[in-house]
């Protein structure tokens, strides 16, 4: 009987960034693995746009927000010598654009950020879009939760700026 790995390889991992705290912890969670797995990156940042508007049209301010979010997350991937890929969408769900993009991409993995709230104690809502690619995604996903410190030190970081 063939030995299994303690640890699943993964050849693409679909990272979906928001622009949260959470975001350096997707990241930082997928250069691991493409460093262990030479693992190919591809970073989603999805702009839900509500039925007011067409998909093709321009939301104001989700461009900046986006380019930020992918920017930063293209360079620390490539400062890991990793193959990164990063693509802005819009769609009317997030969960769904995710779940979709996996499937098209044949990844092997979804990683999503929960930040941690500490202006709410502690308590966390986990919104739509992690429950739905939980329960559709045909992949495994992994859920990283930001730890009391790590969202204290971004909440100070925000007020500082």
């Amino acid at each position: 009987m063939p030995e299994q790995s303690p640890h699943p390889s993964y050849q693409r991992a679909v990272l979906g960034l928001n622009g949260s705290s959470a975001d350096p912890l997707v990241v930082q969670l997928a250069i691991e693995l493409g460093r262990r797995d030479g693992t190919e990156l591809v970073v989603l940042h999805v702009v839900e746009v509500d039925w007011r508007h067409d998909l093709d049209e321009e939301i104001p301010g989700s461009r900046e927000l986006a380019s930020r979010v992918l920017d930063g997350a293209e360079v620390a991937a490539e400062r890991a010598r990793l193959q990164v890929r990063t693509e802005l969408l819009q769609a009317r769900d997030v969960g769904a654009a995710l779940v979709d993009e996996a499937i098209a991409l044949d990844a092997d993995v979804i990683i999503l950020g929960l930040p941690y709230r500490v202006r709410l104690g502690g308590d966390f809502a986990m919104g739509r879009t992690i429950p739905y690619v939980l329960q559709n995604a045909p992949c495994r996903v992994i859920v990283v939760r930001q730890s009391v410190e790590e969202a204290t030190l971004a909440g100070r970081a925000q007020e500082g700026s």
